[in-house]
């Protein structure tokens, strides 16, 4: 069936069932995750799935027409690109240089394809190609939350997308197939709902590929060390993801107070169940209150120069009685960074508790762990306060 045709017949389609939808609609402000595996063409992946592309985007803009305002955070330009170079040595694609040549080719099909697509129904889109540099800098933050804000008030679709041209290991972290980078949009937005869509229908109690008795886990309540431990390494050769990056994104988004759905985009109205609280793939439903701004930022991550390691009384005081890190309780430190940077929090059994802003750099506090805090100045011949991390300036996860 030609384009035309399946955006007819789509249409059609929602036209009959979506006010039986939309009617019920729990959120305004959502983050659509379309990941590599879903939007293109099985199974070498090698190309762009028009007619589920037209299904997504159509159940976009009906979310639009209802008044919800949407984001989509979009996998596909490698995958396109690889279709439009013919380049068929699947050795090739791990190659970092080949993957920004793939990423430069297929990133304005991409979003030709989409332009297009929106245009059809009545709506403009925006493309932002972000990396980890962009979200890493507390102004450069502020000024891409200022951007997207904008562009939902004008009514304008943003698509999101890693900029893999320049975003390299080389450079810098890359985002995991844009699981990790829909979580921070989430977050950047102050968004209520993060869809993700892949190519399996939820979290499993086991590998569904691999296990037959595996079963779907319709809700997870908090995304703990048990949760963690379903993640699966199989991942589609052509993407960057897997259940372990989409694992880190609950727990980013509900730790910071938004709701999470991981399920099959391949299936039937599937975003517009999940955004009006169909039971459809697993919830993750949010831990907390939502954190203010600041502290969203500071969860991100993307900051995160360095980790501290603490004993059990530092775990203990952090977790249960709220205090701040104090030097007594500092066991170890890694990584280079500055006064001011955000540094992960970890237990001694190499759990990550809590982020947050260090009053002092890595070789400061390879200098005054354990001692007191009256000692600092002492050790130091300077000092920037009584606590490392501040609790004001500190996130639990």
């Amino acid at each position: 069936m030609p384009i035309a045709g399946h955006l007819l017949l789509n249409f059609a389609l929602r036209f009959v069932m979506g006010p039986l939808v939309l009617e019920e609609l729990r959120h305004n402000r959502v983050v659509i995750k379309a990941g590599t595996s879903v939007l293109t063409k099985p199974p070498e992946h090698r190309g762009l799935n028009l007619e589920l592309m037209e299904g997504l985007v159509g159940q976009v803009c009906d979310l639009r027409r209802a008044g919800l305002e949407i984001l989509l955070v979009t996998s596909g330009a490698i995958a396109a690109g690889r279709e439009a170079l013919g380049n068929g040595n699947d050795r090739q694609i791990q190659d970092i240089s080949t993957r920004q040549v793939m990423a430069a080719v297929g990133q304005s099909r991409l979003m030709q394809t989409y332009q297009q697509m929106f245009a059809s129904h009545g709506f403009q889109v925006a493309q932002t190609l972000l990396t980890t540099n962009d979200l890493s800098d507390r102004q450069s933050y502020l000024n891409v939350r200022n951007t997207l804000r904008a562009l939902l008030e004008l009514g304008v679709v943003p698509i999101v997308n890693e900029n893999d041209v320049v975003a390299v290991d080389e450079i810098g972290e890359v985002f995991g197939d844009n699981d990790r980078l829909s979580a921070l949009v989430a977050n950047l937005v102050d968004a209520d709902l993060l869809v993700i869509l892949t190519d399996i229908d939820g979290l499993f109690t086991s590998d569904p590929n691999q296990d037959p008795q595996a079963q779907l886990i319709p809700v997870v309540d908090r995304v703990d060390e048990t949760v963690e431990s379903l993640a699966s390494n199989n991942l589609n050769p052509w993407a960057r993801g897997g259940m372990s990056t989409k694992l880190e994104a609950a727990r980013l988004v509900t730790t910071s107070g938004i709701s999470m759905v991981m399920c099959n985009g391949q299936g039937p109205d599937v975003i517009l169940k999940a955004v009006s609280g169909e039971a459809v793939g697993t919830l993750f439903n949010p831990g907390a209150e939502k954190l203010e701004a600041r502290k969203r930022w500071m969860l991100s991550g993307i900051s995160q120069r360095g980790e501290v390691f603490v004993d059990a009384g530092a775990v203990s005081a952090l977790l249960e009685k709220n205090r701040s890190l104090l030097p007594a309780g500092i066991t170890g430190v890694d990584g280079k960074f500055s006064r001011g940077d955000i540094v992960y929090i970890t237990g001694s059994e190499g759990r990550r508790i809590a982020c947050g802003i260090a009053n002092y750099g890595s070789e400061d506090i390879a200098r005054i762990r354990g001692v007191q805090s009256g000692a600092i100045e002492s050790t130091l011949g300077y000092q920037f306060g009584q606590e490392v991390v501040h609790r004001n300036n500190l996130v639990l996860l």
